[in-house]
């Protein structure tokens, strides 16, 4: 495949930068909120290879208002932002062969997605190793200073822990509130409206009560995400996902995210819609960690002046993944599984001594939890364990042999259902991004699914005769409806509360609780409402709504094989219906080692099940990766962001650098002028510049690599007046703390005063700079670019040719490309 270029209009020699051409890509409605556009990458060379227009290789800076760099390798038949630089930028000839061509008949859909994936930059993970940096190492050398960064580091991993089970327990106590009222009166409506033992009943009013209890908190929920943090949409996870892979989703952390997540996630359940409050503690618990670490509020615009060691995307990365093991700690009060989910589905990076301090948050947001929750409901012990409490059997659950064909089987069901799900629910979302584009649209949407489901559920309890008499605690809130004395409606039990509740009675309702007709039903009613649940501008997790369609027909499963072999004694309808939970939440989310961990230490079974979960657990991933990807990676797909897999792509096997990299790059001398700097900010949008030296006629591109210098620090250079001219008045006082202060809403070059008398100064960037970028040469294996590429967290990567000269640049979107 062949890279397109695009021909390039000779400019003179003082026009050495680009110029921008308006382009514009709005599309609010989609879950993940997006960015002001940015760029990646933008070459074209004329028939003769003489002119060639500079490339945008870099992520963009989101505070300034320019539009995308839409070139070779993205814009598929859309104009490109380009300008022409003169010929003695030029530092090689164009290689013969590269990757990312498209031809004509490249479809709208691809151009679309390459667009849409300009849109998002990514975060600096690798560690700026300037002269003002080593300045600080040296400081923190001495064992006093070492052991308080480490103290600190503690500290903050602890506050998470707690902070994050707080705002659990908050959540769960206001939902837990409302709900007893709700379903209090919604009884208490049904057994005013319905006469004892007769076949006939007024239901309006009981349905107009439950319609309201829906509405409202749906309204306030959705209206809530819709209009004031669209970025709360859903379970968070993919968002959290992305910005721990390395790219940059805007307000994803900021306090106002985690207020409406809070109450969004409170409203959307209260209002009954299929959906839990699991899935967005790992949101919430993410938030927590950045703005805890950080010493600072930006929304305040109120600094603490504590935690300026931690303010950049290396250390902040780090924090939010204890935040979200803690999340995951306190929804389910699995510390284990916390710190595996981070590692299997959210980490992209990884150290030792990161396993520990999330292992840390995660113990202690369970611990917190456990004591605060206990003690709410007044318990003698500490036995409340998390959000998704699915109590304990009552006997131990053991298996024979001969069931783990059984539940391979289950595993292929969930595999196949999940699959599914996934696909079907895919297509309903691209549906919503067509036709409900409109904020009003999407708010009367997610109104008019919790209508559907209140509707759906009144026709399943007013239809269906299921009647089972009382036991000792059959249901929170029994109704009678039409059955006898002593009896409850076994239909409106499964819908007369939380999902998590419901969850919790098929695990461990006894044998002949239910009919076969009614878990049919209402297996295919809450499979069809939780697949038009997810993706509604509500906040909302899909553990729950997965997990109980699972223990569902996991139950139903055990019931037919009852009803088929009577004498069978192993059929324990409670641990089917749990591997059926296992198995349809497999299937949906892919999820393997941390979900088997998660639902033993959330049962409080006996690790031997360990083995009937992960082969149910690996059944159902394999069935289902063969038709699709995991529920998180399609959301991540869809939404076009540059996630970087664990492998590279087939495609890059035997290809070299030079046939992926996009040039020629805009360079920066050692020594430059403030004039030219300010040029170079004002006329792009990169967000990385080669500093070099060993320049002939000012031809920057053909200079030797000295290093890479951010636009966030030349920014601040040009603020803080950091001259060569004025060094006396600025060294001293100059630390990594000038530029960290600003960290992590960096201005934009509109807020530097341009001041005639100050272009001419100079600028001495070898105290700024990164000296030891990663630089890989041009004659090097993609695969091996691709390993060095993710493992270290980069950002950029400069490619240089035998000499030490820049022949390129490479970003994360260059390893995308199917």
């Amino acid at each position: 495949m062949m890279k397109p270029k695009r021909n390039g209009s000779t400019r003179s020699d003082k026009d050495k930068l680009i110029e921008l051409e308006e382009s514009s890509s709005d599309d609010e409605h989609d879950s993940f909120t997006k960015p002001v556009a940015t760029s990646e990458g933008s070459t074209s060379v004329n028939a003769d290879g003489i002119q060639r227009q500079l490339t945008g290789v870099y992520n963009t800076d989101p505070t300034d208002d320019i539009p995308p760099l839409l070139g070779n390798d993205a814009p598929f038949g859309q104009t490109a932002n380009a300008a022409s630089v003169s010929a003695q930028q030029l530092s090689e000839p164009e290689p013969v062969f590269h990757l990312r061509s498209r031809t004509a008949a490249v479809n709208a859909e691809s151009a679309q997605a390459a667009i849409e994936q300009d849109t998002y930059e990514s975060l600096d993970y690798e560690v700026c190793e300037n002269k003002l940096f080593l300045e600080e190492e040296r400081r923190w050398l001495s064992e006093r200073f070492s052991l308080r960064k480490g103290i600190m580091r503690w500290i903050i991993f602890i506050q998470i822990g707690i902070i994050t089970a707080l705002i659990a327990c908050v959540i769960d106590i206001v939902i837990e509130t409302l709900s007893e009222v709700k379903y209090n009166i919604l009884k208490k409506s049904v057994d005013e409206n319905t006469p004892m033992r007769q076949e006939s009943s007024d239901l309006v009013w009981p349905y107009l009560y439950w319609i309201a209890w829906s509405i409202v908190p749906v309204l306030i929920g959705t209206t809530m995400v819709t209009f004031i943090e669209p970025i709360t949409a859903g379970s968070g996870m993919p968002q959290v996902k992305s910005y721990l892979n390395g790219v940059k989703i805007p307000r994803i952390v900021r306090i106002k995210t985690l207020a409406v997540k809070t109450i969004g996630v409170i409203t959307s359940v209260v209002g009954g819609l299929a959906g839990g409050k699991e899935g967005p503690m790992i949101h919430s618990g993410a938030v927590v960690a950045a703005g805890l670490s950080q010493g600072k509020s930006t929304t305040f615009v109120k600094d603490f002046h504590i935690f300026k060691a931690f303010r950049d995307d290396h250390e902040k990365r780090d924090f939010v993944l204890g935040g979200a093991a803690a999340g995951v700690a306190a929804a389910f009060g699995a510390p284990i599984g916390g710190m595996l989910f981070s590692l299997e589905e959210a980490a992209s990076f990884w150290n030792q001594n990161l396993i520990w301090r999330t292992l840390v948050a995660s113990i202690i947001s369970s611990f917190t939890l456990n004591i605060v929750l206990s003690a709410y409901h007044g318990l003698q012990s500490l036995t409340f364990t998390g959000l998704f409490n699915l109590g304990k059997f009552d006997q131990p659950l053991t298996f024979n042999y001969y069931e783990l064909p059984l539940f391979m089987l289950l595993g292929i069901t969930g595999g196949l259902l999940g699959a599914a799900w996934n696909s079907l629910n895919t297509k309903i979302n691209g549906f919503r991004r067509r036709y409900f584009r409109w904020k009003l649209a999407r708010v009367c949407e997610a109104v008019m699914v919790a209508i559907l489901g209140v509707t759906l559920a009144c026709m399943m309890i007013y239809l269906i005769n299921d009647c089972r008499p009382l036991g000792n605690d059959p249901t929170a809130y029994p109704v009678q409806l039409f059955c006898e004395d002593n009896e409850y409606n076994a239909v409106a039990a499964l819908w007369f509360q939380t999902p998590e509740a419901t969850v919790r009675a098929l695990f461990h309702d006894p044998p002949g609780s239910h009919k076969i007709l009614s878990l049919t039903i209402f297996t295919i009613v809450y499979y069809i409402l939780s697949c038009l649940t997810f993706g509604l501008n509500v906040s909302l997790g899909v553990f729950i709504p997965t997990a109980l369609v699972g223990a569902a027909w996991g139950r139903l499963f055990a019931m037919l094989l009852f009803y088929t072999f009577p004498e069978a004694s192993f059929l324990h309808p409670g641990k089917y219906a749990l591997i059926g939970a296992a198995a349809n939440l497999g299937g949906v989310l892919r999820m393997t080692i941390s979900l088997s961990v998660i639902l033993m230490e959330t049962t409080c079974i006996e690790p031997s099940f360990f083995f009937p979960l992960i082969i149910t657990l690996i059944s159902a991933k394999w069935v289902g990766d063969y038709f699709n990807e995991g529920l998180y990676d399609i959301q991540i797909e869809v939404n076009h962001v540059p996630v970087l897999p664990w492998e590279p792509l087939p495609q890059y096997k035997g290809l070299t650098a030079r046939e992926i990299l996009s040039k020629p790059v805009i360079c920066i001398k050692l020594h430059d002028s403030a004039q030219y700097i300010y040029d170079v900010l004002s006329s792009s949008n990169h967000n990385g510049f080669p500093v070099v030296d060993d320049v002939k006629d000012d031809r920057r591109a053909e200079g030797r690599v000295r290093g890479i210098i951010l636009r966030s620090q030349l920014i601040v250079i040009l603020m803080k007046s950091l001259y060569v001219e004025k060094k006396r008045f600025w060294l001293d006082e100059t630390s990594i703390e000038t530029f960290r202060s600003m960290y992590p809403r960096y201005p934009s070059i509109k807020s530097v005063r341009r001041l005639d008398e100050k272009m001419n100064y100079t600028v001495d960037l070898e105290m700024f700079m990164n000296p030891s970028p990663v630089r890989v040469n041009a004659h090097d294996s993609v695969p091996k670019i691709f390993n060095i590429f993710r493992a270290l967290g980069l950002r950029h990567l400069l490619v240089i040719d035998n000499e030490n000269r820049i022949a390129g640049i490479i970003t994360r979107r260059d390893f995308l490309y199917k």
